[in-house]
């Protein structure tokens, strides 16, 4: 089993940058597919970036050039950098694990709680 928590959401005006970090206990995140998601109201969980054991990365067209996503596999954790927020940046963000690569949230076994990250002048 994995546990997955996320943290550093919060309010931000637009252009503003938020750093989301997802902690890893149970087993080392190394050999995972680490994804994250975000989920607005009234909308399905979108995907938003993946990261693989080799540290190939996977964004949306939508932050594509915003985001950044990077894994430190000696402290188990994988940080999403986000810079130049957009309001429709809104919403629930959740880390996700699982071995395979994909953008579709249903191929991720393991997800934590969610943070929120809202972005409004």
């Amino acid at each position: 089993q994995v546990q997955l928590v996320e943290s550093g959401g919060g309010l931000v005006q637009p252009g503003d940058s938020l750093r989301l970090s997802c902690a890893a206990s149970g087993r080392t995140l190394s050999r995972y597919i680490m994804g994250w998601f975000r989920q607005a109201p009234g909308k399905e969980r979108e995907f938003v970036a993946r990261i693989s054991s080799g540290n190939i990365r996977h964004y949306a067209i939508s932050v594509a050039g915003r985001f950044t996503l990077s894994r430190d596999n000696a402290k188990n954790t994988v940080d999403l950098q986000m810079n130049n927020l957009k309001p429709e940046d809104t919403a629930v963000y959740y880390c996700s694990a699982d071995f395979a690569s994909s953008a579709d949230a249903s191929q991720y076994r393991y997800w934590g709680q969610g943070t929120q990250v809202t972005v409004s002048s």
